[in-house]
């Protein structure tokens, strides 16, 4: 019978580190995608939104009455920098808005509770719109575009600033990280592009309710949080 010879030494140690070189690879992969935070960057678990998180604690027992269907964000979560154009047909990001508490809002012409709902958000810019907050509402109209604009005319909302995405591609982007279910919807948002809070459908924005939320999502301090 042939002699059997015995494994070299050399062969043997291939081995663990074959799997030792996978093991950093992955390890690589990861860190690529998520950071060497282990959390995703530019969405869910974003340790930067963490104080959004905190303050939407805080203010939590204000979403009552009129506000009462706000959902208080839980987790981290820093918004998609979403991409739209003003009415100049300018192109615009979320991003611009950094350093302003933001309500961002979807609606559109088609959508019955959306219109109904444009006239609060209007005199909500009015009441507290300036160099610290902003009604962001994005037209979503597919179509003709000449009719959102003058929906806005013939009611008389002049405060808002006019905004669209003709391609519907915000509510896709807002939609892929559970933020928009339906029309309208709209996402409360702090001045790093944190999730403050969000809601799906309309709400009475012109209510002492929504207004006591917004300031003190605002002002935090002032407002005694």
């Amino acid at each position: 019978m042939p002699e059997i010879s015995a494994p070299r030494p050399a062969a043997t140690r291939r081995i663990p580190i074959a799997i030792g070189a996978v093991l950093v690879g992955a390890a690589v992969g990861f860190a690529g995608v998520y950071g060497f935070s282990g959390l995703k960057r530019g969405s869910g678990g974003d340790s930067a939104c963490a104080a959004a998180v905190d303050l939407a604690r805080k203010i939590g027992p204000l979403a009552h009455g009129e506000v009462a269907a706000l959902t208080m964000a839980t987790s981290p979560l820093r918004l998609p920098d979403l991409a739209f154009e003003d009415g100049d047909g300018k192109p615009r990001k979320l991003s611009e808005w950094r350093g302003k508490t933001v309500l961002v809002n979807l609606w559109a012409t088609w959508c019955v509770p959306c219109r109904k709902e444009m006239p609060a958000l209007d005199s909500l810019q009015t009441k507290l719109g300036g160099r610290d907050f902003e009604v962001v509402a994005i037209n979503i109209d597919t179509r003709d575009p000449e009719k959102p604009k003058n929906f806005l005319k013939e009611a008389n909302l002049t405060k808002l600033g006019y905004f669209t995405d003709t391609k519907a591609k915000v509510f896709q982007d807002l939609k892929a990280i559970g933020k928009a279910l339906g029309m309208p919807t709209s996402v409360l948002v702090d001045g790093q592009g944190c999730e403050i809070g969000t809601i799906a459908g309309p709400a009475e924005w012109a209510s002492d309710d929504a207004i006591a939320l917004i300031k003190a999502a605002v002002k935090p301090a002032a407002a005694g949080f």
